[in-house]
């Protein structure tokens, strides 16, 4: 269940800076207003957690705001980090389609406001306005070309440098980019980069180090500056 310490909000979706690129947006206006009927709205602080894996699905989550990490974890500790959710994305969407048990683990990373739908409203919601097939498709399909980059990434590459330089590369796909360098937002600890990758701590900190003293990269904060794009590239194999 999501963290009781979740304040339930009412939000409208009409005034969503989302509105025409987030997962349900596109809607009728009969759509829209049987979507308000039916979501919950709530502000969640980092560390909630919304559901946890092999959970019976209970809905979707649909992120508004802040970052949610999907994981997945062995039964001898180890986690391995799926993907960062972000606003305008959802989560739980397989499991409730199907209704087999959440495949991962969904944790707040940054404080987050988080719309959440029940399973059978969203079933009955997508029969009654087939529009949002559409929205699942896309979404499904979103998920699905993660999922294979996520294993190019850990099973196809052979060093910490490929790994590291090919995950850089793909949380750079769609940020902001600057004439000069690629600038990625990475709420991470370097346990966690090592989490996304099925490597070390120590791995990750000495492959930062190393491409900081190649100039590939600069650390501002939680800020990556990607300073030679084409190098990184080249280590990525791509």
């Amino acid at each position: 269940m999501p963290n009781a310490g979740a304040h339930t909000a009412n939000s409208i979706c009409e005034n969503c800076r989302l509105k025409h690129d987030g997962f349900l947006c596109h809607f009728t206006p009969m759509a829209a207003k049987e979507f308000e009927s039916i979501k919950l709205s709530s502000r969640y602080p980092e560390g909630s957690i919304l559901f946890l894996e092999n959970e019976r699905a209970r809905g979707i989550f649909l992120v508004c705001s802040g970052k949610v990490k999907l994981s997945v974890s062995s039964k001898g500790g180890r986690t391995l980090i799926l993907q960062i959710a972000k606003p305008g994305e959802v989560i739980g969407l397989s499991a409730s389609m199907s209704g087999d048990p959440y495949e991962v683990t969904a944790e707040i990373l940054h404080p987050s406001e988080i719309v959440f739908i029940c399973r059978e409203d969203f079933l009955r919601f997508i029969h009654r306005f087939p529009e949002a097939y559409e929205a699942v498709i896309r979404q499904l399909n979103l998920q699905y070309g993660r999922a294979c980059e996520q294993l190019r990434t850990i099973g196809l590459s052979t060093t910490a440098h490929e790994k590291l330089a090919r995950l850089f590369l793909h949380w750079s796909t769609g940020e902001q980019q600057t004439t000069e360098a690629n600038q990625i937002r990475v709420p991470l600890t370097h346990e966690q980069i090592a989490a996304c990758l099925g490597s070390t701590r120590e791995t990750v900190t000495r492959t930062l180090s190393d491409f900081k003293n190649k100039h590939l990269v600069t650390l501002r904060g939680t800020t990556v500056m990607i300073a030679d794009r084409s190098a990184l590239m080249a280590i990525s194999g791509e």
